[in-house]
């Protein structure tokens, strides 16, 4: 077996592999295992059938792991031109061009509720399926790409996520019907609704309680004979449900179980939406590629004399693959290659910026607890694992250090195949 044919449980903590990625390549490298990915985006799609899968780009948009999930048939949200560039260069190389329009109309959405004047002006050549959530956006829209599709997106409680979108994005459930009816009179189609719960979410009710909401709009709407949903597909209008991102991922083990959550959602789903009358789309990006990132880091110096806590700086940090512990609320777990008797200990990144520390000690973070390791030296390894989804998205080249240097795995061809 190639050394870039490895199970994903070999590449955590393997070490003679993880050593020998680090002779061809130095550190820090973050490994992308695309078995891993592949295995996530089939148990989503097993669990949650109705459902289709778009993969949000931002989670980790490499080109890599676009093809992969092309290949797979997945569909995608896009937030930006840029993005939406990206998996449509992916899906044009492998299709002839009188396909592309047909792609872009059923496999991209832009679920961004703001967007540019030009990005739009851009889009309406494909007729894409786009969000808005304010009328001032809908008019923006009907200016600049009136050939579009509308999902309305409403305001749904998030409290119980990690990451936040209610205080930015949706309109509130109330006033949903009445900027529906509005978008209509003003000759603006829309196809359906869409909410976000956040990221993370560990309280299911939230997604159960958007949903109740979702079919009290939709009964309202059809009480006013608003004509609502796409044709295309199926030659009748099928009004669309898109229920979002959000769907945890097991960092720690105290998060709420995914197969407890698609249960509940499958149930409810069924119960609200019939399914010759409604189609359903999710936006997974974290569930897709959280857990199939692994990151090794060295360490450039180890503090030991004279200090009670261990103090270790090591080659990535908060400005580069770690930039998740600021923009994403995380708390990586570090481990060694080392054993020994374990112990608290600080973990700083390389730059010279006391708010790049990354496990205990510091001041801007006070919930980032010490890393528990072993005794370390310089030039010893330190891997943490769940590293695939907001890292090297937002890595940046701050101080003169770039982030890690990714490796990809498992990949296999981009020929795309039917769900």
């Amino acid at each position: 077996m190639g050394i870039r044919e490895v199970q994903a449980s070999e590449i955590k903590m393997n070490r003679r592999l993880i050593e020998k990625l680090v002779e061809e390549n130095g550190t820090p490298i973050l490994v992308i295992d695309h078995r891993r990915i592949r295995r996530n985006y089939l148990e989503f799609k097993e669990r949650l059938p109705r459902v289709q899968v778009y993969y949000a780009a931002k989670a980790n948009p490499e080109p890599e792991i676009i093809e992969t999930l092309y290949g797979l048939g997945s569909s995608f949200d896009v937030a930006s031109l840029s993005e939406f560039n990206l998996v449509f260069e992916v899906a044009r190389a492998d299709m002839p061009l009188q396909n592309e329009q047909d792609f872009v109309w059923r496999h991209i959405i832009y679920a961004n509720p703001v967007k540019k004047v030009d990005s739009l002006r851009e889009l309406n050549l494909y007729k894409p399926l786009l969000t808005y959530d304010s009328i001032e956006e809908m008019r923006k829209i009907r200016e600049h790409s009136p050939d579009a599709g509308l999902l309305l997106r409403i305001k749904v409680d998030d409290k119980k996520s990690v990451v936040k979108f209610s205080n930015k994005f949706g309109i509130e459930p109330e006033n949903a019907i009445g900027l529906m009816g509005q978008t209509l009179g003003e000759g603006v189609k829309v196809e359906g609704l869409s909410f976000h719960v956040g990221s993370q979410c560990n309280d299911p009710n939230q997604y159960i309680r958007a949903l109740q909401n979702c079919s009290e709009i939709f009964r309202e709407a059809e009480k006013r004979e608003y004509q609502i949903g796409e044709t295309f597909t199926r030659g009748y209008p099928v009004k669309l449900v898109d229920i979002g991102g959000g769907f945890p991922v097991r960092y720690n083990g105290s998060e709420h179980d995914f197969r407890d959550l698609a249960n509940s959602l499958s149930r409810e789903l069924d119960r609200l939406f019939p399914q010759e009358e409604f189609d359903i789309l999710a936006e997974p990006g974290r569930f897709i590629v959280a857990n199939a990132g692994t990151l090794v880091s060295g360490i450039m110096l180890a503090k030991h004399e004279g200090r009670k806590v261990p103090t270790y700086h090591i080659d990535d940090g908060i400005y580069q693959t770690f930039s998740g512990v600021i923009y994403d609320h995380q708390h990586p777990t570090f481990k060694s290659l080392k054993s020994g008797k374990r112990k608290r200990s600080f973990v700083f990144g390389p730059t010279c910026d006391g708010i790049d520390a990354i496990a205990g000690n510091n001041p801007y973070i006070e919930s980032l607890t010490p890393a528990i390791l072993p005794h370390l030296e310089a030039g010893d390894l330190i891997v943490v694992e769940n590293m695939g989804a907001y890292t090297n998205a937002s890595s940046t080249n701050f101080n003169g250090f770039g982030g890690a240097k990714l490796i990809h795995i498992n990949q296999t061809t981009s020929k795309r195949l039917k769900n």
